[in-house]
């Protein structure tokens, strides 16, 4: 077992882990999660730093907080000059790759992964930008309650085209690290869009589900008795303007559950390969999501909220041999996984710049602290919008919005507000103490606002005349591939067949 393991990261797309085995579901098949889970070290109580895809993926990758990456929301750059994981594991000797979806905005379409074989299934401009100068606009580009009402079956979807190629090419980089001569240890971050919306599989997956057994989501809190944030989501993705039926409401997370056996199915690919070529005992296998998926629960649909389903994302490290199987209550961050990736890898996760801290500790059997924080900055908010997650408690603050705090403990639905009781009026006035040395949040606030306007301006000078686009184009060099001239023969036959046939 070597000190630099190979590390392979698959990562789902609004994947709530209320609606996996592995965190307590009954109904959803997931045997390759479950197996993954049952010899790994799962986390239960793990968070994304923004509860929506840019925002989390970037802090994912990074390790900071949004409002230090300046990803905001779904069309903010990430600037070239931030290191991520990537970065730091090439300078520890990786060949660092990406295969799926990342969503980088900008014209660095890499941030330090050496090759990236996949385009982006989301765009990379400017073009997604949020605008706190009107709240009362509603995109005409987001989210809205279609995804909902059509779901169910589908013979072909874009998500499907994407995934697949996405699983074949992850699958076919795993077979050239086993049959070629680079050695290095690999780092492999193969990046789907399910279960995201829309909520469409194919009778294969949907099948494995009746009808009658989908569970409801808990019941819907009218709305005029939602925080205000939800009560903006309502309106910013629509569903203020639909009706749903339980039919509907049954058949959507039907379809949700299907997508999520496709995710399983295509992680039991990666296993395989991994197995075939001989690298299983040698690789750390990290399955989590971006984040989560309310799914009809307080009659909210999609993420962008910091309830459970929304903010709470898997996190399964599965290594045979280093890390003994275990759970872990204590709550995490995806910023861990950057300095958790360098210590892994044989760095000193110390000596970088992070706004999380290597979970090492946990998956060794150790403790750390009980805590994590979040921001949401973009779309249905009108200010900074921050979570403070310690042991049981939640405490979600915003300048525009009431105060919200919860006890997970006995309020796991977080259907009781508490933080207009009198018995938790200091525990309110701690956290707000905390939230004001943890942040600038009016400075924060003009800044997102500048953001938001620049790009707003960028965007339609960059369509004027002839676009160009920072999407990423997958490069194939055919003078590499198959049987060439330029490769000398020996080498062509030890890279074309596994395992090697010895004589």
């Amino acid at each position: 077992m070597s000190n630099q393991p190979n590390i392979l990261i698959i990562m789902a797309d609004q994947l709530s882990p209320a609606f996996l085995r592995a965190y307590g579901h009954k109904l959803v098949r997931t045997p390759h999660i479950d197996a993954l889970a049952a010899g790994g070290v799962v986390f239960e109580n793990a968070y994304c730093a923004s509860p929506l895809c840019s925002p989390s993926r970037a802090s994912f990758m990074a390790g900071l907080a949004p409002s230090r990456t300046r990803v905001y929301d779904n069309a903010a750059e990430f600037a070239a000059d931030i290191p991520t994981f990537a970065h730091h594991l090439r300078r520890l000797g990786y060949r660092t790759v990406l295969s799926g979806k990342m969503h980088f905005c900008g014209p660095d379409q890499m941030h330090g992964f050496e090759s990236r074989l996949t385009t982006d299934i989301y765009p990379a401009d400017f073009g997604w930008t949020p605008d706190w100068d009107h709240p009362e606009a509603r995109p005409s580009w987001y989210h809205n309650m279609s995804s909902v009402t059509q779901a169910g079956l589908a013979v072909r979807t874009n998500q499907l085209d994407f995934d697949d190629e996405v699983v074949f090419a992850s699958e076919r980089e795993i077979y050239d690290r086993a049959r070629g001569l680079d050695k290095r240890p690999l780092l492999l971050v193969a990046s789907l869009t399910h279960p995201h919306d829309p909520y469409a599989i194919t009778r294969e997956y949907f099948d494995l589900y009746a009808q009658e057994d989908i569970d409801m989501p808990g019941p819907p809190i009218p709305p005029h008795e939602l925080d205000p944030h939800s009560q903006r989501l309502r309106h910013v993705c629509a569903m203020d303007a639909s009706t749903l039926t339980e039919t509907q409401i049954r058949t959507a997370r039907r379809a949700y559950y299907g997508e999520i056996s496709y995710v399983d199915r295509n992680v039991g690919r990666l296993l395989k390969a991994l197995g075939d070529g001989g690298l299983r005992d040698d690789t750390v296998v990290i399955v989590l999501a971006d984040h989560g998926e309310m799914l009809g629960d307080k009659g909210l649909w999609y993420k962008m909220s910091f309830f459970e389903n929304s903010a709470r994302v898997p996190l399964i490290v599965n290594a045979p041999g280093r890390f003994a199987p275990r759970r872990v209550a204590a709550a995490a961050s995806l910023m861990d996984v950057t300095p958790t990736l360098v210590d892994i890898a044989g760095g000193d996760a110390s000596a970088i710049d992070t706004d999380g801290r290597s979970l090492r500790p946990h998956l060794e059997g150790g403790s750390a602290p009980d805590e994590t924080f979040a921001e949401y900055l973009a779309e249905g908010a009108i200010a900074p919008i921050v979570m403070i997650r310690r042991g049981p408690w939640k405490f979600i603050h915003s300048p525009a919005d009431p105060d919200q705090l919860y006890d997970l403990s006995h309020d796991p639905g977080e259907r009781a507000n508490l933080a207009t009781r009198a018995h938790q009026a200091a525990r309110v006035v701690e956290f707000r103490e905390e939230v004001a040395r943890r942040w600038r949040l009016d400075a924060l606030d003009a800044q997102v606002r500048a953001s938001q306007r620049r790009r707003r301006l960028v965007d339609a000078a960059l369509n004027q005349g002839e676009p160009k686009s920072w999407d990423f184009q997958p490069f194939k060099d055919a003078s590499k591939s198959y049987v060439r001239n330029t490769i000398p023969l020996d080498d062509q036959e030890a890279m074309a067949r596994f395992p090697r046939v010895t004589r």
